[in-house]
């Protein structure tokens, strides 16, 4: 018995010994797949770090290329360039086809006479809303805006040029001729060229935008094909809307498409700018135009449109763009590294993401994408998904 007594404890001893070896190895290889968990994570946020470094890298190449391309010449269209433009006008269609020519907004084919033939030919039209002038100006949207420019018996571009940019009027909803005129007061107050002169002159060539919600960089980094003599807000306006193409990170086409399938002709930016926005359609899944309203009353008093407040003004002074966004305390969290002027959402979008530990808080960014690998594949950063999917 006693034999029988010490061998079955002997057994419980190895077997004790087994069990604790067994643990131990359980232990090791528990600690195992959590560093390895932890280090795929940092893989996969460095790895899309570098993407963003590298989209960057292609926005500023596909800058340069089109600034490349050369810069036009700013005239000074001074009070006797005025005159000139108002005796002109007088003499009807061919003397409009004269101001627009001085101009320098139309895109032409580079053969003058036949170019001022076509301009004479829009010029003989007027305020007809179904034509559109080879310009950055949306006719049938300028006379729905504006509509005295019906009772002036010109063609909507001669009026811009002549009355209405000086005015204070936009050529096209996606031209913020207020915003411009600031950006650019000091050569717009040398040369008095309309702010759309000065854009298609030398602004687009620059690279300078000409509405807070559409950023030429950005665009061009989609690799439009633009020919001789055309520029970002033209081309999108009249085709690259059709294929897809982004006016601005804070605008997803294929998110607002959701929305609003049947934009009715419209560019979808366009769309949203003019209507989309009253009815609280969203540009972008971390962008709640409704819930900005709500939360800036003043903004909404005034009947402002809220991105373009938010892109221009409320991201600067700490305002959040929807529930989804903790701004304030994503510029705490990314302190000195958030270059002064950029704006903090944007900066967010284009790899700052991927640089704080927590963009919101209590919303560790590592530990979000840990969960979903499949973000590294499309891109989308941890906030935007989230935001997507309703905060699930």
């Amino acid at each position: 018995m006693l034999d029988k007594a010490r061998a079955v404890t002997a057994k419980v001893g190895r077997l004790s010994r087994d069990f604790a070896g067994a643990h131990r190895l359980a232990q090791q290889a528990q600690v195992r797949e959590a560093l390895t968990r932890t280090e795929l994570t940092l893989a996969l946020t460095e790895s899309l770090a570098a993407r963003a470094e590298l989209e960057a890298r292609l926005r500023d190449q596909a800058v340069a290329a089109f600034r490349a391309r050369g810069v036009g010449r700013l005239r000074r269209h001074n009070r006797i360039s005025q005159i000139l433009d108002r005796l002109l006008a007088r003499l009807g269609s061919p003397g409009q086809a004269l101001v627009i020519a001085r101009s320098g907004v139309w895109r032409g084919t580079g053969r003058p006479l036949h170019d001022l033939r076509h301009m004479a030919a829009y010029a003989r039209r007027r305020a007809n809303p179904a034509v559109a002038p080879l310009a950055a100006l949306d006719q049938s949207w300028y006379l729905a805006t504006y509509p005295d420019v019906a009772a002036a018996r010109r063609a909507p571009l001669a009026h811009y040029l002549l009355v209405g940019g000086r005015e204070g009027r936009d050529p096209n909803p996606l031209f913020h001729s207020a915003w411009y005129r600031h950006e650019n007061a000091a050569e717009l107050a040398a040369t008095s060229l309309t702010p759309l002169e000065h854009y298609v002159r030398v602004g687009a060539a620059r690279g300078l935008s000409p509405h807070p919600a559409f950023d030429p960089a950005h665009y061009l980094a989609q690799a439009p094909v633009l020919a001789p003599g055309d520029e970002p807000l033209a081309h999108y306006l009249r085709e690259g809307w059709h294929t897809g193409l982004s006016p601005h990170p804070l605008f997803d086409p294929a998110w607002y498409a959701e929305q609003a399938p049947d934009t009715q002709g419209q560019a979808p930016l366009a769309h949203y700018l003019a209507t989309g926005w009253t009815t609280g359609l969203s540009p972008h899944p971390l962008f709640d135009p409704r819930w900005y309203l709500d939360q800036h009353a003043g903004v909404a008093d005034a009947g402002l449109e809220p991105l373009t407040h938010f892109l221009a003004n409320g991201g600067f002074e700490g305002a959040s763009p929807s529930p989804w966004f903790d701004l304030p305390a994503y510029v705490e969290a990314r302190g000195e590294a958030l270059a002064p002027g950029v704006h903090p959402l944007i900066d967010y979008l284009r790899g700052g993401a991927w640089a704080v530990a927590e963009a919101r808080p209590g919303f560790p960014t590592a530990a979000y994408v840990a969960t979903r690998p499949g973000l590294v594949r499309k891109g989308v950063t941890p906030l935007e998904h989230w935001a997507r999917r309703g905060g699930r």
